[in-house]
């Protein structure tokens, strides 16, 4: 796979967790915001209730204005929606969030409102309970104190409990303050939970224990939370995995029908999902078996007719010698079927070399040698073998400087002593070799001065046991696969053959063009 394919999969799950972590933010701020609201009008439900349960004149005793913003009067007095007077007279307790702060409001057995407003909620609240407690164990006998605290914790929502001994308050200073003040707020040790020491006027010490204020991380939110991050991560996987699922049956539904025989199936698949190089890979594959099928077949018929020839003359020269009599007419027959024994090998070579290069490939070794030294001997070869052929070799002084090459020396000289092969026996007298190489290519080309070869046909001559009506025919010798083996070792040197129209000698043109370097991802 390659760092694109990654890429594409980190990018995705990036983008679900990122998407994630956005849901869960806002499902945290959204649910946390009708839980604050919820936890206000909770934690001021008792003492909100007990201002409006108490008359007026003792709901504005001494303390209370001046230490809180406590007002009362119609509703017309507040700026209120619909909804919170729906609310209100339900006997509900509203909590209104303001610039500074909450505002909290009931309505009051007397038909009006009672509006309390705090800067710090937790803080202040506890500081009015525990004065609403002060002001109730004031007003009752000692012998009274302890029923009426235990009223007043019920009713408030508060743990009421008098001091026995002073070391179990926090530090002195809190001792310290309480003798000055008469009340002081500070937390309990080791949690957020706020506490009120109280001095009675008798000097008696009572603590009144808040509720835990808001927590934003309760485990309910943990688990709501870890709730919805699962199913959001599971959706998401389950949509990812029937996604990918969808395409690898179509993948394997194809691969069902290529095993039924039917070798023209591909699979559709879009660009950018992440398997569309499977797909790709997979159609890639299968028309190279198709490919191989149909050379396969091609070769079986091709094969069945070079064969006839030679063996029905093998066959009648056993004829000749078994009627024969003279020695001159064994000896003519035996060197006959000796001729067709040689054909016959030479043709099991051409197509053994053939199908090993179409069916996959040698295994190359390649490594640097000369081209131009390849081409020379070529050359100097296939001179010797045709004498009444001029064969010249053209090699400038630029491309002797870049003559090393990655190379398999002996496919090169194959494929090379082919084409000149060919040139040799079309041509009128002349064959020319042209080197060009480059820092980066390698280029051969082949001309000779004979028919040359129709433009319709510069394809078909590369085709396996092809040949043409023309004057490349039979009785030019061949079987048709020579400029197929080029074809073949030039793609896996990763570059191509073709064919074209001499300019200089008015015949054909056969090229040959490599890569001069094996790249670093070469298919070998």
């Amino acid at each position: 796979m390659s760092l694109k394919f990654f890429l594409t999969v980190y990018a995705r799950l990036a983008g679900v967790t990122a998407l994630v972590i956005l849901l869960c933010v806002l499902l945290f701020n959204g649910i946390n915001s009708v839980r604050h609201q919820f936890w206000h009008e909770r934690f001021a439900n008792p003492l909100m209730r007990w201002l409006a349960a108490t008359p007026a004149p003792t709901r504005q005793y001494h303390w209370m204005p001046s230490l809180f913003d406590l007002r009362s009067g119609p509703p017309e007095q507040f700026d209120l929606d619909k909804v919170a007077m729906e609310r209100l007279g339900y006997g509900q307790v509203v909590a209104q969030r303001t610039d500074v702060g909450f505002r909290y409001l009931v309505r009051s057995f007397e038909g009006g409102l009672v509006s309390l407003r705090l800067e710090q909620p937790y803080r202040e609240m506890a500081q009015a309970v525990a004065l609403v407690v002060r002001w109730h164990l004031e007003t009752v006998s000692a012998e009274q104190r302890a029923d009426v605290a235990a009223q007043l914790a019920e009713a408030l929502g508060v743990r009421v409990e008098p001091v026995q001994d002073l070391k179990a308050l926090p530090n002195q200073d809190v001792i310290e303050d309480i003798a000055n003040t008469g009340l002081v707020v500070f937390n309990e040790q080791g949690t957020r939970n706020t506490q009120v020491l109280l001095r009675l006027e008798e000097g008696d010490l009572v603590v009144v224990r808040m509720p835990s204020p808001f927590n934003p991380w309760a485990w309910r939110m943990i688990v709501l939370l870890g709730i919805v991050v699962g199913s959001v991560l599971a959706a998401a996987l389950f949509l990812a995995m029937r996604f990918v699922d969808g395409h690898l049956r179509k993948v394997e539904s194809v691969a069902v029908r290529i095993g039924r025989g039917e070798m023209g199936a591909r699979v559709e698949s879009e660009d950018g999902t992440l398997v569309s190089r499977l797909a790709c890979s997979f159609n890639s594959m299968a028309e190279h078996i198709q490919r191989l099928v149909q050379v396969q077949r091609e070769m079986i018929h091709a094969v069945s007719h070079e064969l006839r020839t030679p063996v029905a003359r093998i066959r009648f020269g056993v004829q000749m010698i078994e009627s024969g009599s003279s020695p001159e007419v064994l000896e003519k027959q035996l060197e006959g079927i000796d001729g067709d024994i040689q054909e016959l090998d030479e043709l099991i070579d051409e197509i053994l070399t053939y199908a090993r290069l179409e069916q996959g490939g040698p295994v190359f070794s390649l490594r640097e040698d000369s081209v131009t030294d390849l081409v020379r001997q070529v050359v100097s070869e296939q001179q010797m073998i045709r004498p009444e052929i001029r064969i010249e070799c053209r090699i400038d002084e630029e491309s002797e400087r870049w003559a090393l090459s990655d190379v398999e020396p002996r496919y090169i000289h194959r494929a090379i002593q082919n084409l000149v092969g060919n040139a040799g026996r079309y041509a009128a007298g002349r064959v020319l070799v042209n080197c060009h190489l480059d820092e980066d290519n390698c280029r051969v080309d082949v001309e000779d001065d004979g028919p040359g070869i129709p433009e319709q046909d510069w394809e078909k001559v590369f085709t396996a046991f092809a040949r043409l009506d023309d004057s490349r025919t039979r009785t030019s010798g061949g079987y048709g696969l020579g400029l197929s083996i080029v074809r073949r070792i030039l793609y896996w040197h990763g570059g191509q053959a073709f064919v074209g129209r001499s300019d200089e000698l008015g015949g054909a043109r056969f090229s040959l063009v490599w890569p001069r370097r094996k790249p670093d991802d070469a298919i070998l």
